[in-house]
């Protein structure tokens, strides 16, 4: 499994151990948990000339979920792993409610209040929080796994696939801007592609309209590989519908359709709108960095033949990666981003409308919501047993703890025991990855 961080009673990082070395060394008195996630142990002494192997800390950015892994380049051996899951939704959803409020109390006052875009200016290179978000949790844990390990470089995977330049090598200027579908009518591509025949139906002969398979009141774009072509009737049947409830009485043809169709570019435009900004802010970190392409981890993955996940992806980033890479038995800590609570003054109902104001301290009898605590409740009480997890603090003092096994609600804060500090991420363990069995010749 994934290694023990070390670090000496002068929090110099060493290298890294295996769990079973780690936990004599705590058996023996002679380390200390230092950290819980990542598991990291503190000794008891001080070494005079640590010399620990150089690691590379390799990254494969996601719109989602971004894969992390600890490699040794001499030895092959992933030495840690994890999976970074963002908050670029949530985000996305709290800053349309604070818009929304805004606006509400906006047009309920009777004076006029301007709006707050009109005396705002974006600085250059400006990105939303949203996106923003993404670059900011890499580079925490990449400052993170820098203060218990030494890492002494580190590889992005930068770019995808570039299809205008696989094409044409030299094409540049205005035919780049212009891309391959410029110059043609977007009604006539259509009528090429879908056989000028219904999508829906395979009706022809009739007036076809465009129709946006992923409807526009629900996110869809007005590229082409979200247009088809439906006749009047399937047009105005399918409305605003899901293609896949539309078509559920046919998945044949529902399969057709959606083989034609591209997957959405959303999470791809958010890797591409962050992808130079983190490479600029890991460059100004000082240590050397590798970019590698989409491709080139591809390739070195099915080499390797090793399974689609995220931190694999992310240990084959670069042509870096040792010919025999050392993965069995790893498991990743799975990471996701929960932030630290929030700065709404006011919470609001569905309908819009202020419900309660927000409490005036943020910490309860010594715990806050999102710390990790331990509560050893007595047999007389309802919520008895032992209970692990993520507390929700209340002034009244009987806190919520979202453990592995569903929510446990009125625990004495008495009975509990702080583990870890908030710090605005949750943590499972992940799968553990199996090296594939040797096959016969």
């Amino acid at each position: 499994m994934s290694n023990v961080f070390v670090l000496d009673t002068m929090k110099r990082p060493l290298a890294p151990v295996h769990p079973g070395r780690a936990r004599l060394l705590l058996k023996a008195g002679k380390a200390a948990v230092y950290r819980t996630s990542p598991f990291t142990i503190i000794l008891t002494r001080e070494v005079e000339h640590p010399a620990p192997a150089p690691l590379r800390l390799k990254i494969d950015p996601g719109a989602r979920t971004t894969g992390l892994a600890l490699v040794d380049d001499a030895g092959g051996e992933v030495v840690w792993a994890a999976e970074l899951t963002h908050r670029g939704a949530a985000i996305k959803k709290a800053l349309d409610t604070r818009r929304t409020v805004r606006r509400g109390r906006r047009s309920r006052k009777t004076r006029y209040r301007a709006a707050r875009f009109a005396n705002r200016r974006r600085s250059a290179g400006w990105l939303p929080p949203s996106l923003l978000s993404r670059v900011e949790n890499i580079l925490t844990w990449v400052a993170r796994i820098s203060g218990v390990a030494h890492v002494s470089a580190l590889s992005q995977e930068l770019v995808r696939f570039d299809l205008q330049k696989l094409e044409h090598p030299d094409i540049s200027g205005i035919e780049y801007q212009q891309g391959t579908l410029f110059g043609n009518e977007v009604r006539e591509y259509c009528l090429e592609k879908w056989g000028r025949a219904c999508a829906y139906c395979g009706v022809t002969g009739v007036p076809l309209q465009l129709e946006h398979i992923l409807a526009r009141a629900k996110g869809g774009s007005q590229r082409v590989s979200n247009l088809t072509l439906a006749c009047e009737a399937c047009n105005l049947a399918k409305g605003t519908q899901d293609i896949r409830d539309f078509l559920a009485h046919d998945p044949g043809r529902l399969e057709r359709i959606l083989k034609q169709t591209k997957a959405p570019l959303k999470d791809p435009t958010a890797v591409n709108a962050t992808r130079w900004r983190l490479f600029e802010r890991l460059k100004a970190t000082g240590l050397p960095l590798e970019t590698g392409s989409g491709g080139l981890t591809k390739y070195n993955r099915i080499k390797r033949a090793l399974p689609k996940t995220h931190w694999l992806d992310a240990a084959v980033v670069g042509a870096s990666t040792p010919e025999r890479l050392c993965a069995a038995d790893v498991v990743p800590l799975l990471v996701q981003a929960t932030g630290r609570g929030h700065r709404r003054l006011c919470n609001v109902n569905k309908q819009g409308f202020p419900v309660s104001h927000r409490k005036r301290h943020k910490r309860y009898f010594g715990y806050q919501t999102g710390d990790l605590v331990r509560a050893v409740v007595p047999e007389r009480f309802a919520c008895r047993g032992t209970h692990v997890g993520r507390v929700t603090v209340k002034a009244s003092g009987y806190f919520t703890i979202t453990t592995a096994h569903g929510k446990v609600t009125d625990v004495p804060h008495r009975f509990c025991r702080l583990i870890g500090r908030s710090t605005g991420y949750a943590y499972q363990i992940g799968t553990r990855h199996a090296a594939p069995s040797p096959t016969s010749p």
